[in-house]
Protein backbone atom coordinates (compact mmCIF):
# COMPACT_ATOMS: atom_id res chain seq x y z
CA UNK A 1 0.00 0.00 0.00
CA UNK A 2 1.35 3.40 -0.99
CA UNK A 3 -0.32 6.71 -0.23
CA UNK A 4 1.00 9.95 -1.69
CA UNK A 5 0.09 13.54 -0.91
CA UNK A 6 1.13 17.05 -1.74
CA UNK A 7 0.31 20.56 -0.51
CA UNK A 8 1.13 23.89 -2.17
CA UNK A 9 3.44 26.55 -0.81
CA UNK A 10 2.13 30.10 -0.56
CA UNK A 11 3.05 33.69 -1.25
CA UNK A 12 2.12 36.11 1.50
CA UNK A 13 0.69 39.16 -0.25
CA UNK A 14 -0.71 41.28 2.56
CA UNK A 15 -1.45 41.30 6.28
CA UNK A 16 1.32 38.90 7.26
CA UNK A 17 1.91 39.00 11.02
CA UNK A 18 -1.67 39.90 11.90
CA UNK A 19 -2.43 36.15 11.97
CA UNK A 20 -0.03 35.68 14.88
CA UNK A 21 -1.15 35.69 18.53
CA UNK A 22 -1.53 37.80 20.55
CA UNK A 23 -2.40 40.36 17.86
CA UNK A 24 -5.16 38.33 16.18
CA UNK A 25 -6.65 37.44 19.56
CA UNK A 26 -6.79 41.08 20.62
CA UNK A 27 -7.60 42.90 17.39
CA UNK A 28 -8.39 40.29 14.74
CA UNK A 29 -6.18 39.68 11.72
CA UNK A 30 -6.62 39.81 7.95
CA UNK A 31 -4.26 38.05 5.56
CA UNK A 32 -4.20 37.90 1.77
CA UNK A 33 -2.21 35.04 0.28
CA UNK A 34 -2.04 32.79 -2.77
CA UNK A 35 -0.63 29.33 -3.37
CA UNK A 36 1.93 28.75 -6.11
CA UNK A 37 3.13 25.79 -8.16
CA UNK A 38 5.70 24.67 -5.60
CA UNK A 39 4.84 21.84 -3.23
CA UNK A 40 5.63 19.73 -0.20
CA UNK A 41 5.28 15.99 -0.84
CA UNK A 42 4.76 12.93 1.36
CA UNK A 43 4.78 9.19 0.67
CA UNK A 44 3.27 6.87 3.30
CA UNK A 45 3.79 3.10 3.21
CA UNK A 46 3.20 0.14 5.50
CA UNK A 47 6.35 -1.22 7.14
CA UNK A 48 6.08 -5.04 7.04
CA UNK A 49 8.90 -5.40 9.59
CA UNK A 50 6.99 -3.41 12.23
CA UNK A 51 9.40 -0.49 12.18
CA UNK A 52 8.59 3.20 12.18
CA UNK A 53 10.69 5.20 9.73
CA UNK A 54 10.84 8.87 8.77
CA UNK A 55 12.99 10.09 5.90
CA UNK A 56 13.28 13.68 4.66
CA UNK A 57 15.13 13.14 1.39
CA UNK A 58 15.71 16.84 0.68
CA UNK A 59 17.35 17.32 4.08
CA UNK A 60 19.10 13.94 4.12
CA UNK A 61 17.65 13.19 7.55
CA UNK A 62 16.46 9.77 8.74
CA UNK A 63 14.86 8.39 11.86
CA UNK A 64 14.02 4.76 12.68
CA UNK A 65 12.61 2.97 15.72
CA UNK A 66 10.26 0.18 16.62
CA UNK A 67 6.67 1.26 16.15
CA UNK A 68 5.60 2.95 19.38
CA UNK A 69 2.60 4.92 20.58
CA UNK A 70 4.62 8.07 21.08
CA UNK A 71 7.97 9.13 19.69
CA UNK A 72 10.04 11.49 21.85
CA UNK A 73 10.28 14.80 20.01
CA UNK A 74 13.97 15.50 20.18
CA UNK A 75 16.70 15.86 17.61
CA UNK A 76 15.82 15.65 13.93
CA UNK A 77 12.47 15.50 12.10
CA UNK A 78 10.42 17.10 14.87
CA UNK A 79 7.55 17.86 12.49
CA UNK A 80 7.29 14.23 11.39
CA UNK A 81 7.30 13.07 15.00
CA UNK A 82 4.75 15.65 16.09
CA UNK A 83 2.31 14.68 13.34
CA UNK A 84 2.73 10.97 14.05
CA UNK A 85 2.18 11.38 17.78
CA UNK A 86 -1.00 13.38 17.29
CA UNK A 87 -2.44 11.03 14.67
CA UNK A 88 -1.79 7.98 16.85
CA UNK A 89 -3.22 9.63 19.95
CA UNK A 90 -6.33 11.21 18.46
CA UNK A 91 -7.23 8.93 15.56
CA UNK A 92 -5.73 5.47 16.14
CA UNK A 93 -6.66 4.79 19.76
CA UNK A 94 -3.05 5.08 20.91
CA UNK A 95 -2.06 2.05 18.83
CA UNK A 96 1.34 2.32 17.08
CA UNK A 97 1.47 2.70 13.31
CA UNK A 98 4.29 0.71 11.66
CA UNK A 99 4.82 3.00 8.67
CA UNK A 100 7.52 4.54 6.53
CA UNK A 101 6.96 8.24 5.84
CA UNK A 102 9.13 9.87 3.18
CA UNK A 103 8.97 13.61 2.48
CA UNK A 104 10.56 16.29 0.33
CA UNK A 105 9.81 19.87 -0.66
CA UNK A 106 10.34 22.18 -3.62
CA UNK A 107 11.53 24.89 -1.22
CA UNK A 108 14.05 24.92 1.57
CA UNK A 109 13.06 25.49 5.17
CA UNK A 110 13.33 29.20 5.90
CA UNK A 111 12.19 30.11 2.39
CA UNK A 112 9.37 32.37 3.58
CA UNK A 113 6.87 30.35 1.57
CA UNK A 114 5.36 28.57 4.57
CA UNK A 115 7.37 25.41 3.92
CA UNK A 116 7.25 23.96 7.45
CA UNK A 117 3.50 24.37 7.91
CA UNK A 118 2.87 23.15 4.38
CA UNK A 119 4.84 20.00 5.13
CA UNK A 120 2.76 19.40 8.28
CA UNK A 121 -0.46 19.76 6.26
CA UNK A 122 0.92 17.43 3.61
CA UNK A 123 1.77 14.71 6.14
CA UNK A 124 -1.61 15.01 7.83
CA UNK A 125 -3.30 14.69 4.43
CA UNK A 126 -1.44 11.40 3.84
CA UNK A 127 -2.65 9.98 7.15
CA UNK A 128 -6.19 11.22 6.44
CA UNK A 129 -6.17 9.26 3.18
CA UNK A 130 -4.59 6.17 4.72
CA UNK A 131 -6.89 5.97 7.75
CA UNK A 132 -10.02 7.32 6.01
CA UNK A 133 -10.31 10.08 8.59
CA UNK A 134 -13.41 12.30 8.39
CA UNK A 135 -11.51 15.59 8.42
CA UNK A 136 -12.41 18.57 6.26
CA UNK A 137 -10.21 21.50 5.26
CA UNK A 138 -10.82 23.52 8.41
CA UNK A 139 -10.14 20.44 10.56
CA UNK A 140 -6.84 19.68 8.83
CA UNK A 141 -5.63 23.28 8.99
CA UNK A 142 -6.52 23.64 12.68
CA UNK A 143 -4.88 20.30 13.50
CA UNK A 144 -1.70 21.38 11.70
CA UNK A 145 -1.71 24.65 13.64
CA UNK A 146 -2.12 22.86 16.97
CA UNK A 147 0.68 20.39 16.21
CA UNK A 148 3.12 23.16 15.35
CA UNK A 149 2.19 25.90 17.77
CA UNK A 150 0.91 23.90 20.78
CA UNK A 151 2.36 20.38 20.67
CA UNK A 152 5.79 21.41 19.36
CA UNK A 153 5.72 24.98 20.75
CA UNK A 154 7.05 26.46 17.50
CA UNK A 155 6.58 30.20 17.06
CA UNK A 156 4.45 31.40 14.18
CA UNK A 157 1.05 32.39 12.89
CA UNK A 158 -1.95 30.64 11.39
CA UNK A 159 -2.08 31.61 7.74
CA UNK A 160 0.29 28.97 6.31
CA UNK A 161 -1.75 25.98 7.45
CA UNK A 162 -4.97 27.35 5.95
CA UNK A 163 -3.32 28.44 2.70
CA UNK A 164 -1.79 24.99 2.14
CA UNK A 165 -5.01 23.17 2.97
CA UNK A 166 -7.42 25.29 0.91
CA UNK A 167 -5.20 26.46 -1.95
CA UNK A 168 -5.81 29.35 -4.34
CA UNK A 169 -6.19 33.04 -3.57
CA UNK A 170 -7.70 33.57 -0.14
CA UNK A 171 -8.55 36.46 2.13
CA UNK A 172 -8.42 34.90 5.58
CA UNK A 173 -9.85 36.36 8.77
CA UNK A 174 -8.40 35.42 12.16
CA UNK A 175 -10.53 36.09 15.23
CA UNK A 176 -10.45 35.44 18.94
CA UNK A 177 -10.73 31.86 20.14
CA UNK A 178 -9.15 30.19 17.08
CA UNK A 179 -12.06 31.26 14.88
CA UNK A 180 -10.86 31.42 11.29
CA UNK A 181 -12.84 32.30 8.17
CA UNK A 182 -11.37 31.51 4.75
CA UNK A 183 -12.79 33.65 1.95
CA UNK A 184 -11.78 32.24 -1.48
CA UNK A 185 -11.34 35.00 -4.05
CA UNK A 186 -12.64 34.66 -7.60
CA UNK A 187 -9.82 36.35 -9.47
CA UNK A 188 -10.56 36.85 -13.17
CA UNK A 189 -8.30 34.78 -15.49
CA UNK A 190 -6.82 37.88 -17.16
CA UNK A 191 -5.83 39.28 -13.77
CA UNK A 192 -4.11 36.01 -12.83
CA UNK A 193 -2.24 36.03 -16.13
CA UNK A 194 -1.21 39.64 -15.61
CA UNK A 195 0.06 38.86 -12.11
CA UNK A 196 2.12 35.91 -13.35
CA UNK A 197 3.60 38.16 -16.06
CA UNK A 198 4.51 40.91 -13.61
CA UNK A 199 5.70 38.99 -10.53
CA UNK A 200 9.33 37.90 -10.30
CA UNK A 201 10.33 35.62 -7.43
CA UNK A 202 13.91 35.77 -6.28
CA UNK A 203 15.47 33.47 -3.70
CA UNK A 204 17.93 35.66 -1.82
CA UNK A 205 20.29 32.79 -1.10
CA UNK A 206 19.75 33.36 2.61
CA UNK A 207 17.61 31.02 4.67
CA UNK A 208 16.23 32.60 7.83
CA UNK A 209 14.97 31.50 11.21
CA UNK A 210 11.47 32.96 11.42
CA UNK A 211 10.97 32.11 15.11
CA UNK A 212 13.36 34.82 16.32
CA UNK A 213 11.63 37.48 14.22
CA UNK A 214 8.15 36.36 15.26
CA UNK A 215 9.15 36.25 18.93
CA UNK A 216 10.33 39.87 18.71
CA UNK A 217 7.05 40.89 17.05
CA UNK A 218 5.11 39.08 19.77
CA UNK A 219 7.01 40.84 22.55
CA UNK A 220 6.35 44.20 20.92
CA UNK A 221 2.61 43.51 20.77
CA UNK A 222 2.51 42.18 24.34
CA UNK A 223 4.28 45.32 25.52
CA UNK A 224 1.85 47.39 23.41
CA UNK A 225 4.63 49.09 21.51
CA UNK A 226 2.90 51.98 19.74
CA UNK A 227 5.01 51.66 16.61
CA UNK A 228 4.44 47.92 16.23
CA UNK A 229 0.70 48.16 16.92
CA UNK A 230 0.27 50.97 14.42
CA UNK A 231 2.25 48.98 11.84
CA UNK A 232 0.06 45.90 12.42
CA UNK A 233 -3.12 47.92 12.03
CA UNK A 234 -1.79 49.38 8.78
CA UNK A 235 -0.82 45.96 7.42
CA UNK A 236 -4.33 44.73 8.11
CA UNK A 237 -5.83 47.71 6.28
CA UNK A 238 -3.49 47.23 3.33
CA UNK A 239 -4.56 43.57 3.05
CA UNK A 240 -8.14 44.75 2.53
CA UNK A 241 -7.01 47.27 -0.10
CA UNK A 242 -4.95 44.65 -1.95
CA UNK A 243 -7.88 42.23 -1.95
CA UNK A 244 -10.13 44.84 -3.56
CA UNK A 245 -7.43 45.73 -6.09
CA UNK A 246 -7.09 42.11 -7.19
CA UNK A 247 -10.82 41.64 -7.54
CA UNK A 248 -11.13 44.83 -9.61
CA UNK A 249 -7.91 44.42 -11.58
CA UNK A 250 -6.39 47.67 -10.29
CA UNK A 251 -2.81 46.40 -10.38
CA UNK A 252 -1.22 49.85 -10.22
CA UNK A 253 -2.84 50.44 -6.84
CA UNK A 254 -2.01 46.85 -5.86
CA UNK A 255 1.68 47.52 -6.48
CA UNK A 256 1.57 50.71 -4.41
CA UNK A 257 -0.06 48.88 -1.51
CA UNK A 258 2.37 45.98 -1.77
CA UNK A 259 5.35 48.30 -1.57
CA UNK A 260 3.81 50.33 1.24
CA UNK A 261 3.15 47.17 3.22
CA UNK A 262 6.77 46.06 2.93
CA UNK A 263 8.07 49.37 4.22
CA UNK A 264 5.54 49.31 7.08
CA UNK A 265 6.31 45.67 7.93
CA UNK A 266 9.90 46.59 8.70
CA UNK A 267 8.62 48.51 11.73
CA UNK A 268 7.55 45.23 13.38
CA UNK A 269 11.04 43.89 14.05
CA UNK A 270 14.63 44.98 13.62
CA UNK A 271 15.40 41.61 11.99
CA UNK A 272 12.88 41.74 9.13
CA UNK A 273 15.32 43.53 6.85
CA UNK A 274 19.09 43.97 6.75
CA UNK A 275 21.77 45.57 4.59
CA UNK A 276 21.83 42.59 2.19
CA UNK A 277 18.07 42.69 1.67
CA UNK A 278 18.01 46.49 1.29
CA UNK A 279 20.72 46.38 -1.37
CA UNK A 280 18.70 43.83 -3.34
CA UNK A 281 15.51 45.87 -2.94
CA UNK A 282 17.07 49.19 -3.93
CA UNK A 283 18.83 47.65 -6.92
CA UNK A 284 15.61 45.99 -8.06
CA UNK A 285 13.73 49.29 -7.85
CA UNK A 286 16.44 50.93 -9.97
CA UNK A 287 16.09 48.07 -12.48
CA UNK A 288 12.38 48.75 -12.91
CA UNK A 289 10.56 46.99 -10.07
CA UNK A 290 7.47 48.89 -8.95
CA UNK A 291 7.27 47.06 -5.64
CA UNK A 292 8.94 44.36 -3.62
CA UNK A 293 8.55 42.49 -0.36
CA UNK A 294 9.97 39.49 1.40
CA UNK A 295 7.46 36.66 1.60
CA UNK A 296 6.98 35.40 5.14
CA UNK A 297 8.44 36.72 8.37
CA UNK A 298 11.42 38.44 6.72
CA UNK A 299 15.16 38.26 7.19
CA UNK A 300 15.73 36.26 4.00
CA UNK A 301 14.04 33.64 1.86
CA UNK A 302 12.08 34.67 -1.24
CA UNK A 303 11.75 38.26 -2.44
CA UNK A 304 8.64 38.95 -4.50
CA UNK A 305 9.01 41.79 -7.00
CA UNK A 306 6.28 43.38 -9.10
CA UNK A 307 7.17 45.07 -12.39
CA UNK A 308 5.62 46.23 -15.64
CA UNK A 309 6.24 43.79 -18.47
CA UNK A 310 8.70 46.11 -20.26
CA UNK A 311 11.00 46.05 -17.21
CA UNK A 312 10.66 42.35 -16.40
CA UNK A 313 13.76 41.28 -18.39
CA UNK A 314 15.94 44.08 -17.02
CA UNK A 315 14.83 43.20 -13.49
CA UNK A 316 15.69 39.52 -13.99
CA UNK A 317 19.05 40.48 -15.54
CA UNK A 318 19.86 42.58 -12.49
CA UNK A 319 18.90 39.86 -10.02
CA UNK A 320 20.91 37.23 -11.89
CA UNK A 321 23.90 39.57 -12.04
CA UNK A 322 24.13 39.53 -8.25
CA UNK A 323 25.82 36.15 -8.47
CA UNK A 324 23.88 34.58 -5.62
CA UNK A 325 20.29 33.51 -5.22
CA UNK A 326 17.95 32.31 -7.93
CA UNK A 327 15.12 33.72 -10.05
CA UNK A 328 11.97 31.55 -10.09
CA UNK A 329 8.86 31.84 -12.25
CA UNK A 330 5.60 32.52 -10.41
CA UNK A 331 2.70 30.25 -11.34
CA UNK A 332 -0.43 30.24 -9.21
CA UNK A 333 -2.41 27.13 -8.33
CA UNK A 334 -6.05 26.81 -7.34
CA UNK A 335 -5.83 23.42 -5.63
CA UNK A 336 -5.00 22.84 -1.99
CA UNK A 337 -3.72 19.74 -0.19
CA UNK A 338 -4.57 16.47 -1.91
CA UNK A 339 -3.76 12.77 -1.60
CA UNK A 340 -4.06 9.71 -3.78
CA UNK A 341 -3.45 5.95 -3.90
CA UNK A 342 -1.29 4.38 -6.54
CA UNK A 343 -3.56 2.41 -8.92
CA UNK A 344 -1.07 -0.44 -9.07
CA UNK A 345 -0.85 -0.88 -5.33
CA UNK A 346 -3.90 -3.13 -5.04
CA UNK A 347 -5.07 -0.96 -2.20
CA UNK A 348 -7.73 -2.56 -0.02
CA UNK A 349 -7.19 -0.73 3.24
CA UNK A 350 -4.36 0.54 5.41
CA UNK A 351 -3.24 -2.50 7.38
CA UNK A 352 -1.69 -2.15 10.81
Amino acid sequence: MIIKSRAPLRLGLGGGGTDTPPYCELYGGYVLNATIGMYAYAILENSPDGKLRFHATDRNERFETSAVSRVPVDGILALHKGVYNRIVRDFNGGRPLPVTLTTFSDALAGSGLGSSSTMVVCMIQAYVEALNLPLGEYDIAQLAYEIERIDLALSGGKQDQYAATFGGFNFIEFHKGDRVIVNPLRIKPWILSELEMRIVLYYTGVSRESARIIDEQTRNIEQKSAGSLEAMHTLKEEAVIMKECLLKGDLARFAQSLDSSWNRKKDLSSSISNDHIERIYNGAKSAGALAGKISGAGGGGYFMFFADYEHRVSLIDYLESLGHGKVVNCRFTSSGAMSWRLPSSGYDGFRM
